[in-house]
């Protein structure tokens, strides 16, 4: 049985867990695609693998606990869980998103929401008036992302879901950058919360996976309905693989966390910096938002170098980062959006947003931090 507690790190080890007649101390891998009546209409939990499946509601429902909401899901992919959350929207419908985030959600929302019919409108919601007035009797959804990707700012959720609720607007919120031991949406006023488990929440790059949480009865019986019928649930050995990684998130993220503000401060001395994005630095115009409605940091932030030629040079003399998109693993990552995760989105609105050249992403992983150093400067004395 299922301990419950309210201490993360606690519900992350024993979340989960499912009766087992052999007492199995992890969940076990149930491969079945099928599963026997009890009798000719009378069906047990499970019926048929796509609908439901032992160790998928075994993650969903760690999912569920981790974020504060009443029922969780897990999906083949990040975006596989972005695609079926979108599907909540019709033709005619009015969607508002932010306008700096992750190039892979931005393709779908622009190349294939708008093919449904759906209105959708990239707007800077920092700028809580331009949110206000950008809302129409129509409008049904807002999605957020914060710490954005790659810019790493942030969005006020309390203010947001304050505006979206006095207009009975549903609100949405990439958590991935954060994970929900260093910030839980719902508990803010969002709607629903997805991540890419690919990510913090798996921790080792090994498999992709999706999730979404809710705290809204309606919206749940909604999204599980969706996932049966579009099919977009996780397969069983990547929702193990899943839970073990959750197993472990508070230690790698408290890492992730102390790697990654250290190398940030250390990156303000270089002269080959302009710029250092990092939520827990002082010098970010966010810091005070960042300590209110964040516990932690994360691993993942995004400097500028003095020009793009020599984010090319250093980038190709890393040893210890891996030149890889992606980011959460336990091994440090390093990219340039504006030819890697973000070439998806037009050029103009790359720049529009502050994605250039001169951009790097990091991902911080849980290395000795001397090794992280000194591994970035020789790439740049390099």
């Amino acid at each position: 049985m299922a301990i419950k507690s309210k201490n993360i790190a606690t519900t992350c080890v024993h979340s989960g867990p499912m009766p087992d007649a052999h007492g199995a101390v992890m969940p076990p891998i149930y491969l079945s695609s099928t599963y026997a009546f009890e009798t000719v209409g009378k069906q047990r939990t499970f019926d048929y693998g796509r609908s439901g499946n032992p160790t998928r509601f075994a993650l969903e429902t760690c999912l569920a606990e981790l974020e504060g909401g009443i029922r969780g899901f897990a999906f083949g992919t990040g975006m596989a869980a972005t695609a079926t959350l979108i599907q909540l929207f019709n033709a005619g419908d009015h969607f508002l998103v932010h306008d700096d985030l992750y190039g892979g959600t931005y393709r779908l929302m622009a190349s294939v929401m708008t093919t449904k019919g759906v209105d959708v409108e990239f707007i800077n919601m920092r700028d809580l008036d331009k949110l206000r007035a950008a809302i129409r009797p129509n409008t049904r959804g807002i999605w957020t992302e914060t710490p954005t990707n790659p810019l790493m700012n942030l969005l006020d959720l309390t203010a947001i879901a304050a505006i979206a609720k006095e207009h009975n607007v549903i609100t949405l919120c990439d958590n991935t950058f954060l994970s929900p031991y260093f910030q839980r949406p719902l508990d803010l006023g969002m709607d629903i919360v997805m991540h890419s488990t690919t990510k913090y929440l798996n921790g080792h790059s090994d498999v992709v996976g999706g999730g979404a949480v809710t705290n809204n009865p309606e919206l749940a019986d909604k999204i599980g309905m969706l996932q049966n019928a579009m099919g977009s649930g996780q397969a069983p050995f990547d929702c193990f693989l899943v839970l073990r990684g959750i197993k472990t998130l508070p230690v790698r993220m408290d890492v992730h966390n102390a790697n990654a503000l250290a190398l940030a401060k250390w990156l303000q001395t270089r002269p080959e910096i302009k710029e250092v994005l990092h939520p827990g630095l002082e010098s970010h115009p966010q810091h005070e938002l960042a300590k209110r409605q964040m516990s932690g940091y994360g691993g993942t932030f995004s400097f500028r170098m003095q020009n793009g030629e020599m984010v090319k040079k250093a980038l190709s003399n890393v040893k210890m980062f891996t030149l890889a998109e992606s980011l959460g693993g336990v091994e440090s990552l390093i990219e340039q959006p504006w030819t890697m995760t973000h070439v998806s989105m037009p050029e103009d609105v790359r720049i529009a947003v502050g994605i250039t050249d001169d951009l790097v992403r990091v991902s911080v992983g849980i290395e000795h931090i001397d090794d992280i150093i000194a591994d970035l400067q020789q790439a740049f004395e390099a």
